[in-house]
């Protein structure tokens, strides 16, 4: 294989693993090289548009073979944001777009906010929280926006700024960046309703608690980590909390997710005798 066509692999490599053949050639590597490049195993052709090299990331080379872009939930969990698990990936694509072939994902055809470059594989934040808004549940939706800004990823201010859909306006306005996990977005989201005050990492008694609802109710919930060590700090947290007269709830993230309803009435009832109050 000539020089060439090393320089080929190396333009493909740099572009993320899989690039479009015109944007490579408009950028000098030759048509002869990239068939020399293709021919000896070193790029894989995707279509007739895109190449990319062996060991590409498989979700790209999916998006190029089928002509979409990756959004939604799957753009933001390879984002690293907070994303409750979907068995298909979901996927964007122009709203006139011809068929999409593929059956495996979830196809948006909903008119993106930023406009995307044909040569872009990975949708923009602001298309990927847009889409959230609508695909997604609202406390879902919210949590993945909620993550979005407390890394930094996405800034309120500059989300306001564009024409959002009804969904994603009231993600917005409910959105904040100070918010621990997407855990405790949920958990917000079920409680609000109280109406009143519920706040996320209070500091008390030199730990952080994950809510205070009222004046004196805690709400703790552990995640897998909280074993041995962590388990016997967490009940030596909890007895000092209770001699100052706050009253801890402790369940597990299985219980918030999966049995919303036992911890909801444990909370309720505790909010019933008024232990959610200071002593007068």
């Amino acid at each position: 294989m000539r020089a060439t066509a090393f320089r080929a692999v190396d333009a493909v490599t740099a572009a993320g693993g899989v690039a479009r053949s015109a944007t490579l050639m408009r950028a000098g590597v030759s048509k002869h090289a990239l068939a020399e490049a293709v021919d000896a195993g070193a790029l894989v052709r995707i279509r007739r548009r895109w190449v990319a090299i062996p060991d590409a990331d498989p979700f790209l080379i999916s998006a190029a073979r089928e002509g979409v872009i990756l959004s939604c939930i799957t753009r933001a969990q390879r984002l690293r944001l907070w994303v409750l698990d979907d068995e298909r990936p979901h996927v964007a694509a122009a709203p006139h777009a011809g068929m999409v072939t593929t059956r495996a994902a979830v196809v948006h055809r909903h008119a993106p906010l930023v406009p995307r470059h044909p040569d872009s594989l990975e949708d923009s934040i602001e298309n990927t929280l847009s889409l959230v808004a609508v695909c997604q549940p609202f406390e879902r939706a919210l949590a993945i926006w909620d993550s979005a800004f407390r890394q930094g990823i996405a800034d309120p201010h500059a989300m306001s700024g564009y024409d959002l859909g009804l969904k994603a306006r009231e993600v917005l306005e409910s959105a904040s960046a100070y918010r621990d996990s997407g855990l405790e977005t949920i958990v917000y989201v079920r409680l609000r309703f109280l109406r009143m005050p519920i706040v996320s990492q209070v500091w008390i008694a030199g730990h952080r608690v994950d809510f205070l609802i009222g004046e004196r109710l805690i709400l703790q919930i552990d995640g897998g980590h909280h074993v041995g060590a962590q388990r016997a700090a967490d009940i030596a947290h909890d007895a000092q909390l209770m001699l100052l007269g706050y009253h801890v709830i402790r369940v597990t993230y299985a219980q918030v997710m999966e049995g919303w309803a036992t911890v909801l009435d444990l909370i309720l009832r505790a909010i019933g005798q008024g232990l959610h109050l200071a002593r007068r």
